[in-house]
């Protein structure tokens, strides 16, 4: 499995790949410090799961989101927002938006699993 860990905190892309270790599930990572990088890496490289923050430089969490689902190889590519932004309002728009669930910080590795299987579980 290839996640793409997209947050310009390298902190919490750490925290990421950390709770996927203690989960034990095998992965190869692709990281992005925004949307903008995403999406070049998105392009290059074949993705199985998009981890996504909200707010960062340059292209937002959202702007890639809505980007990523008007190309048509990417419209069915599971993406996770992992964001503060925790207002219903916020989460409304990030689905309808396109994604494909939505975890608010502070991340657990308990909240990261359940959604995780959720996904990649038939």
């Amino acid at each position: 499995m290839t996640i793409l860990i997209v947050d310009d905190s390298r902190i919490m892309r750490n925290v990421v790949k950390n709770c996927f270790s203690l989960l034990k599930i095998p992965a190869q990572y692709l990281e992005a410090n925004n949307g903008k990088e995403a999406l070049l890496r998105l392009q290059s490289q074949p993705v199985n799961l998009v981890l996504l923050d909200w707010n960062m430089p340059e292209m937002s969490g959202i702007e890639f989101l809505k980007k990523v689902r008007a190309i048509d190889k990417f419209k069915t590519l599971p993406i996770i927002m992992i964001t503060s932004e925790g207002a219903r309002y916020s989460v409304i728009e990030a689905l309808k938006a396109g994604a494909t669930d939505y975890l608010v910080k502070p991340l657990t590795e308990k909240h990261l699993k359940e959604k995780v299987f959720k996904i990649i579980s038939p």
